[in-house]
């Protein structure tokens, strides 16, 4: 009974919330730019390695930086520079997307470590907090804006969350309003039809791929700066792949994404969550609890997955 009482409080189900937007954030950008890219037909498998790269220029540039932003932007230009080489190996020379997708993660993997491990094995620094921006008058909304500790988590979170969710709707009205939307979608659905439109393939792709990187660097650093205050070696503990399933589960639809990253967030923060909730449980289990949750969410909503026709597919003009 003490139990069940402690899981229907305010303070529950405020810090439910607010913990998996922290902890959802990273998977909402990353996904949101495998939205992109599958959607022009590149199916990205290295995030995982493209949110680690971020993540540690992140941290690199929030810490001498002293400013979370030069963070952010660090992150956005080693994500952008590591999709390079699927833009070069994938787009334009139509290698594997698999193949040099899982070699991006391990180089990403091996890199960071290494480069972390040399630099701060001994030291190991931590940013500060991150500060947060409130939202006037929403913390008068019942239970979701219960205060702890003076603060309102829900509607006290870092610009940058803010900014993100306002990407999201952005971006539901470029592909469904706009141009770029239309030849995103024909790169991966009918790529011999934009091309008989006489847009390119390959600068269409491209272009997307770049996106991807940008938004999963951007991704890997909040991780580091505003998620856990620092890096360690592999960080990001399978999130690029969990970014990936939320992409196709979503089906090309970002508010989707929002939707299904604040579900996952909320399975990556349950370890705080059972302690406000007076739950006991060894770490391993509740380790497992995220992938069984992502487990769950293909037994259900698998068959509703979209893929397009020519994902993965190198495109080749004049080839039938």
């Amino acid at each position: 009974m003490i139990v069940a009482s402690q899981l229907w409080t305010q303070i529950f189900w405020t810090s439910a919330i607010a913990g998996g937007l922290v902890a959802g954030l990273p998977l909402m950008f990353t996904a949101l730019g495998e939205s992109i890219s599958e959607r022009a037909g590149v199916l990205n498998i290295g995030l995982e390695g493209m949110m680690l790269m971020g993540a540690y220029c992140g941290f690199l540039g929030a810490y001498y930086g002293g400013n979370q932003w030069y963070g952010y932007l660090a992150g956005i230009g080693a994500g952008t520079l590591s999709s390079v080489v699927m833009v070069v190996l994938c787009v334009w020379l139509g290698l594997d997307q698999i193949v040099v997708g899982i070699a991006i993660t391990l180089a990403g993997e091996g890199i960071t470590s290494v480069l972390y491990q040399t630099r701060f094995s001994s030291s190991e620094p931590r940013l500060g907090d991150v500060p947060g921006t409130p939202i006037p008058l929403l913390d008068r909304i019942p239970v979701l804006g219960k205060a702890i500790n003076g603060q309102s988590p829900l509607f006290s979170q870092p610009l940058v969350v803010y900014l993100g969710l306002a990407f999201a709707f952005t971006l539901t009205w470029i592909f469904r309003r706009t141009n770029v939307g239309l030849n995103l979608r024909a790169a991966g659905e009918k790529p011999e039809a934009l091309d008989a439109a006489g847009v390119s393939v390959l600068a269409t792709r491209s272009y997307a791929v770049l996106s991807t990187g940008a938004l999963t660097g951007l991704g890997g650093a909040y991780l580091a700066i505003a998620g856990t205050g620092g890096f360690q070696p592999f960080l990001t503990q399978g999130q690029g792949y969990m970014a990936i399933v939320i992409a196709m589960l979503a089906r090309g639809r970002p508010l989707a994404v929002v939707a299904f990253s604040l579900m996952f967030g909320i399975a990556l923060s349950l370890s705080t969550l059972l302690q406000i909730a007076g739950i006991n449980l060894s770490p391993e289990v509740v380790n497992i609890l995220p992938f069984a949750a992502i487990i769950l969410a293909l037994m259900v909503f698998a068959r509703r997955a979209y893929l397009p026709p020519a994902l993965a597919l190198p495109y080749l003009r004049g080839a039938r």
